[in-house]
């Protein structure tokens, strides 16, 4: 009997450690500039349990791969970005390998600031953030 009940401790957290989100979605507003994706991912490594970021500034999308059996709090995420000033739309966590959603977002056409609204011809506005150190 007691061999029973290890053997389904052992099972209930191998389950429960495969059950953790391998991706984390993030999508963030305020993203304008290379530096802008360069300063999140510095900010999101500085997680103990981050194994990978991808930043897509036209999709307004940050993706992060976490370290097996490791997780980072969404409060702690959403902390994280929008003391860095972006705003956090939404968190969801997937089981997508990170090189899936890279692949996805090099396959899929961002929408323009043409097809939001702005008039031909008009720029984007420039980034004016300042890198963190």
């Amino acid at each position: 009997m007691k061999r029973f009940q290890v053997y389904l401790t052992v099972l209930l957290l191998a389950v429960t450690a495969s059950s953790a989100a391998a991706t984390i979605e993030m999508t963030v507003n305020g993203l304008v500039c290379a530096f802008c994706a360069q300063g999140i991912e510095k900010k999101l490594k500085k997680f103990p349990a981050t194994a990978e970021v991808v930043v897509s500034l036209e999709h307004r999308l940050v993706a992060l791969a976490l370290k097996e059996g490791q997780d980072i709090p969404d409060a702690d995420l959403r902390k994280a970005l929008t003391d860095a000033g972006y705003t956090v739309k939404s968190i969801v966590r997937t089981e997508t390998p990170i090189a899936d959603v890279r692949d996805k977002l090099n396959q899929v056409k961002p929408r323009t600031h043409h097809t939001l609204g702005a008039m031909p011809g008009s720029r984007p506005a420039r980034c004016s953030r300042v890198l963190p150190r």
